[in-house]
């Protein structure tokens, strides 16, 4: 078996993947903490520009600030995140994630303001902006590779299932096309694109799933997140599994797949999520999904087991960027 920290010269911890944590210390020699925000965004899927009723395994709550009242500021919400981390982690930097809703589906006025208020806070090295690929046009782009001059940024796009079929099923109000367009727009810009895939959507099959992480195996992203499926009270999802219209995979099951799934993925894409939390009060199933560090040390051990780490079929051959 080789030595974890031998598997790619970026790794710089002993786990079997390019995590996070590795890139940051890599980029910036120093550990840096993503705070999650909510700017208020609603979402394209929901308000009926594309679609109503959101995708199907999204409650559309938001965050719990927003269910609270009134928004803070992007400046109070970073300032109470970075009081945290300084206290719990002596943190020093620190990236502003705007996590909620769709965060390019606003006028650009309105994103400028949201992310120079983000960026003029201290210490806050950069930005991570998770949006849709349906709600990117080339003026965000020109907007964000801007500030890549000399901040880090990364734009999140939610692709969950390269399947047609799937993203209809789901709702998601757009098909796989207007991904691949998003990608295009963003390719070579200078922004850090990551890539959300969910693991168990209703109908897709264990080489489907593969079929996904083939596909952006060959896209010229930097990161990717894995989720696993959430079945939220108040959603379609949860009133079709009610009805045993779907099953769920078993956590040993999930672990296998995604130590599979990242064996496609190329050793230089940052790894920045391998499974999804949700809400307790809203959660109902899968019940192992509860405990998030059970869940990893499966993958884990899934790893050890396969005696297997990120790309180790990943084709390298071809050029990504």
């Amino acid at each position: 078996m080789k030595d974890p920290f031998l598997y790619h010269p970026l790794w710089v911890s002993a786990k079997r993947f390019y995590d996070l944590k590795s890139y940051f210390f890599n980029r910036f020699h120093d550990r840096v903490y993503k705070i999650s925000l909510d700017a208020g965004f609603t979402c394209p899927s929901r308000d009926g520009n594309c679609t109503t009723g959101g995708c199907t395994y999204c409650d559309g709550r938001g965050s719990l600030l927003r269910q609270r009242g009134q928004l803070p500021s992007i400046t109070k919400q970073l300032e109470y995140g970075k009081s945290l981390y300084v206290r719990l982690r002596k943190a020093r930097k620190f990236i502003a994630y705007f996590q909620t809703g769709t965060n390019t589906y606003a006028p650009l006025n309105r994103l400028r303001s949201l992310y120079d208020e983000a960026l003029s806070v201290p210490d806050v090295v950069g930005l991570a902006i998770g949006t849709r690929p349906d709600a990117i046009t080339p003026e965000v782009i020109d907007l964000l590779a801007a500030y890549a001059n000399n901040k880090e940024i990364w734009l999140e796009y939610g692709l969950q299932s390269m399947h047609e079929q799937t993203l209809f099923r789901i709702n998601r109000g757009h098909g796989l096309q207007s991904f691949e367009e998003a990608v295009q727009m963003a390719a070579g810009c200078g922004v850090n694109l990551c890539v959300h895939v969910i693991l168990g959507l209703p109908g897709e099959t264990p080489e489907m799933m593969l079929e996904t992480a083939d596909y952006v195996a060959q896209l010229p992203i930097k990161g990717i997140k894995i989720h696993s499926l959430l079945v939220l009270k108040g959603t379609p999802l949860c009133d079709d599994y009610k009805a045993g219209l779907f099953s769920l995979m078993n956590r040993q099951a999930y672990a296998e797949l995604v130590v599979k799934f990242l064996e496609k993925i190329p050793p230089d894409v940052v790894i920045q999520r391998l499974t999804a939390e949700g809400y307790r009060d809203v959660f109902v199933a899968p019940s192992w999904a509860r405990n998030k560090l059970q869940v990893l040390q499966q993958i884990s051990n899934s790893f050890v087991a396969r005696d297997s780490w990120q790309g180790k079929f990943a084709d390298l051959a071809g050029d990504r960027y």
